[in-house]
């Protein structure tokens, strides 16, 4: 059993060692499973590229995938097609979610009980340190995605999921977006479809020097909801 571990970065050039460090550090402790890691990067300007490689040389598991444009479903869909894993997960390179929900994550994949898992911070269970602004954002959002959708999964942007080899497969080919709707519409058509989505707690800390447009986000998102909207009312999604 290969677990993928996808890191999108675009210019993450100062906390990329210490990230990727960390992460491997832990994967090597606690998860029994084979894994990988992939750094892929997104169109960087800086000296991202560069350090990516020297972590691949430093680092027993680690591979690095270059893109030319930006948009962090385009490198998940792009990794994620090409992996030979059985289990494709993705968490953001700040590392905001804390690991030791990761193994957890990828067991209920592997058990056969689920086809996709992802964090949510907005479960009871969950714990967050985050600006008031991106709580009211974050909440509203999925509010109106369960109003679009009547959906049951409870967090659909937060960086820290996972998927099996064979539902990407079905899925990807229908989800379009590039950038940060990507998880959204993957789990909407992945819920409305019928595939079995575990939703697990994560305690979670914002990372302060993040450098997402939320506002601007989330209205591309609300006319992603849309264009799915209208998807599934034509009969697209199959």
């Amino acid at each position: 059993m290969l677990v993928n571990v996808t890191i999108p970065v675009f210019n993450e050039e100062k906390i990329l060692p210490s990230s990727i460090a960390t992460l491997h550090t832990f994967l090597t402790k606690h998860c029994r499973f084979e894994w990988e890691i992939v750094i892929a990067n997104n169109a960087s300007t800086d000296s991202t590229l560069e350090v990516a490689r020297r972590l691949t040389n430093e680092l027993k598991g680690v591979r690095v995938v270059h893109l030319e444009q930006k948009g962090r479903g385009r490198a998940l869909k792009k990794v994620w097609t090409e992996s030979r894993a059985d289990i494709l997960s993705y968490m953001d390179v700040d590392l905001s979610s804390n690991l030791y929900a990761f193994p957890p994550l990828i067991e209920a994949l592997i058990s056969g009980g689920f086809d996709i898992g992802i964090g949510s911070r907005l479960l009871k269970a969950s714990t967050t340190s985050r600006s008031l602004k991106r709580e009211v954002v974050s909440r509203t959002y999925n509010l109106l995605v369960k109003a679009f959708f009547f959906t049951k999964f409870s967090d659909a942007q937060c960086g820290f999921k996972a998927i099996t080899k064979e539902t990407a497969g079905r899925l990807l080919p229908n989800v379009e977006d590039t950038g940060w709707f990507f998880d959204t519409e993957l789990l909407v058509i992945a819920e409305k479809l019928g595939y079995r989505i575990f939703d697990l707690p994560v305690s979670w800390v914002e990372d302060m020097d993040s450098r997402v447009k939320i506002v601007r986000t989330a209205m591309d998102d609300i006319q992603g909801l849309i264009r799915v909207r209208r998807g599934f009312a034509r009969g697209k999604y199959r």
